[in-house]
């Protein structure tokens, strides 16, 4: 039996990226979408606390739900599916989430608060009017791997989709707003799909030992001010 998948994005429920992306994660599982009934963009990991999340039942296995990227994975686990999936696929983004823009990225946080409740995640993203179906194909690749293989604890795949794919893959880290070397933002520009691991755990360890010394040097906090 196929295994089951969850798919969600910002852009809302009738993003035909978000349809390109079902019609090929249909190929190697039994799919829910559960996505924003509106467009959700730049809503990073919001939660909706102070009203109730409706979910509204669209199509067989179709939820539209009036909440965030993140309400929508929690909907799902919670209220929805009734086992958790193999991996949630969160896209494909209407334009990309790389570098600074992950920060504010409502795709990236739905893969996110997966991962947070211990299912793989992939983060999914191409560029405006790029070839969605190619980058669904891609995601699908990738996550039937992942469904084959498992991924490491608390890691996001970040992944973005180029206007114009060279054919081959890049490893990158975050970048900024430029394109330094190896960086998601270069390899987009070279013609690269770049595959960006991400990380819950943002504790700055290599800085321990400097702030170690930096807080021994403030009397104030020695004596529990």
């Amino acid at each position: 039996m196929k295994p089951p998948i969850l798919i969600t994005n910002d852009d809302g429920i009738d993003s035909p990226a978000l349809a390109a992306l079902e019609t090929a994660l249909s190929q190697i599982g039994r799919v829910t979408v559960v996505a924003p009934d509106r467009e959700r963009s730049a809503a990073s990991h919001s939660l909706t606390i102070h009203e109730a999340v409706t979910c509204h039942q669209i199509a067989p296995n179709r939820f539209a739900v009036e909440g965030t990227p993140a309400d929508c994975v929690i909907a799902a686990l919670q209220r929805i599916m009734k086992a958790p999936p193999g991996i949630v696929i969160s896209g494909v983004n209407r334009g990309t989430n790389m570098g600074d823009d992950i920060l504010y990225s409502g795709t990236v946080a739905a893969a996110t608060e997966a991962v947070l409740r211990g299912i793989p995640a992939i983060a999914i993203s191409a560029f405006l009017d790029s070839d969605y179906q190619s980058a669904a194909a891609v995601a699908a690749g990738i996550a039937a791997r992942v469904l084959n293989e498992g991924m490491p604890p608390d890691i996001i795949l970040n992944i973005n989709y180029p206007k114009q794919w060279n054919g081959e893959f890049r490893l990158t880290h975050q970048g900024r707003r430029s394109a330094e070397p190896f960086s998601d933002h270069e390899a987009l520009a070279l013609g690269f799909v770049s595959i960006c691991p991400l990380q819950i755990n943002r504790t700055a360890h290599e800085y321990f030992d400097h702030f170690a010394d930096w807080i021994g040097q403030i009397p104030a906090l020695k004596r529990g001010l």
